[in-house]
């Protein structure tokens, strides 16, 4: 009896033991910082650990307050894993030099009833096909957010405001996990937009700063905005330098002249003559921006073969092909572009090959499935970025950050159902996937561009 209490004694004591030892451990664990009421083993979040690091590092303004929505949002995308992806949510300290020569198309042209007193672009109409006939065997009128947008993704930010500062915040921080250096913005003169929405020339000092904040550079995308000319785009392009050519997120490539110069893709080129873009892009037009503090690189849109030789006429400086659909138009085809590399190369052009994650508009275009391409789970953008590499560009462009209309979007996109529709989405990856494979092929163009290129731009001012 007594060898039994002593042997009872000793194993309660080494229970003892080990029970003191477990909690010495755990509190060792615990983080030196933490304060009563802190989540206990926050660091075990990884992604949700590195958004409070950028958080408390980044967001000085105090202004720029993420609604509640936004926020459960976020956490309800937060994934745990022991090895998540750094393009998530990544440390600034951590991350490499963006690549200067990787730009995204931008739009800020969407609203809702909280910023803009209605929504903006996410109710989209319904296009008309312009075949009558067409036309009527499909839906018509405007699609009706909330649930019902004019896409077949939906955001993982909900039904934003292009004009809420912490979704733009957001949108910084996605192009920079995703090693993307330069956003090309949207852009309509003052007191014009498209037709589906309004201007927001007055956000572009926003985008700047928020864009500097993360080292980011914004160049302009200038639309065919009505009665576009030569002489009311000297007056534009002398409007956007004037006014943000100071910013230091404004962008300027640097030639093999040595010479630092602002860039504007020109959306429609085509829809304009040649012999008035050579009267502003000339040295000897009427109208001629050259030699001038508002000469830039002017790269046009290429969408037929027979282009390159009107944009030669119009004194262009490059070309780009901005479809994200293979085999849609002679620019979009991946087969034609080392020929239109070697063209530009002949020709002292800049070569700006836009790739995209797939396309799809039958919310808007239900009459254009045919030139639906599916995304193949990041495999479509994939043979669209190796083909872009193969053919040693000067530039390249990504079609798009944020053109839900199209589905061409690398932003984050969740899964959506409602009582009549079930949008798209990218499982079963991550929201970030498309972030994700961008800043993988960032990296290996920024390798392969540094071993054939000879120009280079300016360094981070």
């Amino acid at each position: 009896m007594a060898k039994f209490r002593r042997r009872t004694c000793i194993i309660l004591s080494l229970f003892i033991l080990f029970i003191f030892s477990l909690m010495m451990g755990l509190k060792m664990l615990r983080p030196n910082k933490a304060t009563f009421g802190d989540p206990f083993g926050l660091e075990l979040l990884p992604e949700l650990h590195q958004q409070t690091h950028l958080g408390k590092n980044l967001d000085s303004q105090n202004n720029d307050k993420i609604n509640s929505e936004t926020n459960i949002k976020n956490l309800k995308s937060v994934e745990i894993t022991l090895k998540p992806s750094k393009a998530s949510e990544p440390y600034l300290e951590e991350l490499r030099p963006l690549n200067y020569y990787l730009h995204v198309f931008y739009y800020s042209w969407y609203g809702n009833p909280q910023f803009d007193g209605k929504y903006i672009h996410w109710n989209h109409p319904i296009l008309k096909h312009w075949d009558p006939r067409i036309t009527k065997n499909y839906p018509q009128g405007k699609h009706n957010p909330p649930d019902d947008i004019g896409s077949s993704f939906y955001p993982e930010l909900g039904i934003y405001s292009s004009r809420d500062p912490s979704v733009i915040e957001t949108h910084m921080k996605q192009m920079y996990s995703a090693s993307i250096g330069v956003l090309a913005l949207s852009w309509y003169p003052p007191g014009t937009n498209d037709e589906n929405g309004e201007n927001t020339d007055d956000l572009v000092p926003t985008i700047l700063d928020k864009a500097h904040k993360y080292n980011l550079k914004v160049t302009f995308h200038i639309e065919p905005y009505s009665n576009r000319d030569d002489q009311n785009m000297y007056k534009n392009v002398k409007y956007i330098i004037d006014k943000y050519g100071s910013h230091p997120a404004f962008y300027r490539y640097k030639t093999k002249t040595g010479n630092a110069l602002p860039m504007f893709y020109i959306y429609d080129s085509y829809i304009t003559k040649p012999e008035k873009w050579a009267n502003l892009l000339t040295t000897t037009g009427s109208q001629s921006i050259r030699n001038s503090p508002y000469d830039g690189l002017f790269i046009a849109l290429l969408v037929e073969s027979k282009h390159r030789y009107d944009i030669l006429q119009g004194g262009f400086d490059g070309i780009y092909t901005y479809f994200a659909t293979n085999g849609f138009t002679y620019g979009s085809s991946y087969e034609n572009w080392a020929g239109l590399k070697f063209f530009c190369d002949q020709f002292n052009l800049l070569f700006i090959p836009s790739v995209g994650p797939g396309y799809i508009d039958t919310s808007i275009r239900p009459w254009n499935a045919q030139n639906t391409r599916n995304r193949i789970s990041g495999k479509y953008y994939e043979t669209a970025l190796g083909a872009a590499l193969h053919a040693h560009p000067s530039v390249i462009s990504i079609t798009s950050f944020n053109e839900w209309h199209e589905g061409t979007q690398i932003e984050k996109a969740v899964p959506k159902r409602t009582s009549n529709t079930v949008y798209l989405d990218y499982r079963p990856h991550k929201p970030s996937l498309y972030l994700e494979l961008t800043r993988k092929w960032s990296e290996k163009y920024s390798k392969e561009r540094a071993a054939y290129a000879f120009d280079h731009e300016l360094p981070l001012s």
